[in-house]
């Protein structure tokens, strides 16, 4: 199993996963000029992509969307909700809607509610092979239902966006401020580390935060929060940190489960 992440921030998201069996995209917060790009450095093109799964119609998680459908013929998976907040009329064939459970090809994938200001807000579970992954991003918080699946999975894909005392301390309006710390908002870098805390176990071999404030966190930030939790405990997965104008490097887990591997 693999993630490249091509753009992860507050003007755009958008990863590329790749299984045995299927290749698909998370999001698409990119132009199609620059997805098409970093597809080529990979020696792909848009016909090698399965499908497009859709967090939340936020513009910085669809502004793509338009272009891409131009350029493709691969299902969309959204919700009702969410493309009722979607500006961009889909042609109802090329439309799934999530099910709590659905497989593309033979990788299983799980679907999730998030906690952010845009209705049908989505995380996943994805599962391939004997590998998994957890994709959560825009949330305020992580229901304790939840917890047990998203317990010890090989990588984790999870949103570290902000410093608190930068944001609370920073220029942004008061009610902005209140957003972003709310339970519909976005992770802090403590939250974030404190929620891993509970979630990474033996099999957990990669960590990547994502969606970092430009504005209200810094990497080194975000980076030693998580590493100071994954430092009290046993385990000891490898932390990355996704970017906004740089897509990170190619990240594997091979289907033996007990080698990994990083593409460059």
């Amino acid at each position: 199993m693999k993630i490249k992440v091509l753009a992860s921030g507050s003007k755009g998201n958008c990863s590329l996963i790749e299984t045995n069996s299927t290749r698909f995209l998370i999001d698409i917060g990119i132009t199609y000029q620059r997805l098409k790009k970093e597809l080529e450095k990979m020696n792909l093109t848009i016909e090698d992509i399965d499908a497009l799964l859709l967090t939340h119609a936020h513009n910085d998680h669809t502004s793509g969307l338009k272009v891409l459908l131009k350029h493709s013929i691969f299902k969309v998976y959204t919700n009702n909700d969410m493309r009722k907040e979607l500006k961009i009329p889909i042609d109802i064939e090329r439309i799934e809607s999530y099910k709590e459970e659905f497989s593309i090809n033979n990788t299983k994938i799980t679907v999730f509610k998030t906690s952010h200001d845009a209705k049908g807000s989505v995380g996943f579970v994805i599962e391939d092979n004997n590998n998994s992954l957890v994709y959560i991003t825009d949330t305020g918080y992580i229901n304790k239902r939840k917890f047990n699946l998203l317990t010890n999975k090989d990588i984790y894909y999870i949103e570290s966006n902000h410093d608190e005392k930068m944001l609370m301390d920073g220029p942004y309006p008061y009610y902005l401020k209140q957003r972003i710390i709310s339970d519909e908002g976005h992770l802090s870098n403590t939250k974030t580390a404190n929620y891993l805390k509970e979630f990474i176990g033996p099999n957990t071999k990669y960590i990547i935060l994502a969606h970092l404030s430009e504005d209200n966190n810094k990497e080194c930030l975000a980076k030693e929060a998580t590493e100071e939790v994954i430092n009290s405990i046993s385990y000891n997965p490898t932390v990355f940190i996704a970017k906004q104008n740089e897509a990170l490097e190619e990240i594997e887990v091979l289907p033996n489960n007990d080698k990994v591997n990083m593409c460059r």
